[in-house]
């Protein structure tokens, strides 16, 4: 092996490692830019940083993210559990979630282990991303990008939720709904597809 070929074998793991943690970075500064953007009450990022449980639950789940995909599993549901704790939002570590992500007031949120939220999705409080107890292996929603899900929606089981859907608060999802929908009631019907 040449003496350059060493070097650059030496050198890769601290580039990847240093990229992991430039994106990590950025994600976590857009998850505090997005809500300076959204919640007209946030006045300083220090109020945001302290008193916000929902950015407060998405950085402690971003380590926890981060040690679980490490292979580590015992440390990021200790995180988790501390987090439920102090933030009343329960994320389990195996979730993905996109940046931006705002959880609003955030009480009583669940966010199952095989759940995906894509970028920029909007929760409120009580809201339950769950599986219905009937599946195993991938049993909790796949959101899309830009999706609003009102107070107490509950979207369950191993369905899709497309791109810049609407869910009416106290809702029950448990199908698939298209990109630029809207959807209320119990079980959620459509009432509204932009795309029409």
């Amino acid at each position: 092996m040449t003496a350059h070929n060493k070097l650059s074998n030496s050198v890769y793991p601290y580039q990847k490692s240093w990229s992991v943690l430039k994106k990590a970075w950025e994600t976590l500064v857009e998850d505090y830019a997005v809500v300076m953007r959204r919640d007209p009450a946030a006045k300083h990022w220090l109020e945001v940083l302290f008193l916000y449980p929902g950015p407060q639950a998405i950085i402690l789940y971003r380590i926890a993210h981060l040690l679980y995909k490490s292979g580590i599993f015992f440390l990021p549901r200790l995180i988790s559990h501390i987090a439920r704790g102090l933030t009343g939002i329960e994320i389990h570590p195996g979730a993905v979630i996109g940046k931006g992500v705002f959880i609003d007031h955030g009480m009583g949120v669940v966010i199952g282990e095989t759940a995906v939220l894509g970028d920029y999705c909007l929760l409120y409080q009580g809201v339950t991303l769950g599986g219905t107890g009937k599946e195993s292996g991938k049993r909790h929603p796949t959101l899309g990008c830009n999706v609003t899900v009102g107070a107490g929606a509950k979207i369950l089981g191993n369905i899709n939720i497309g791109n810049n859907v609407r869910v009416g608060a106290v809702s029950v999802v448990l199908k698939n709904i298209p990109p630029n929908s809207t959807v209320v009631g119990i079980p959620g019907r459509i009432i509204s597809n932009l795309a029409n």
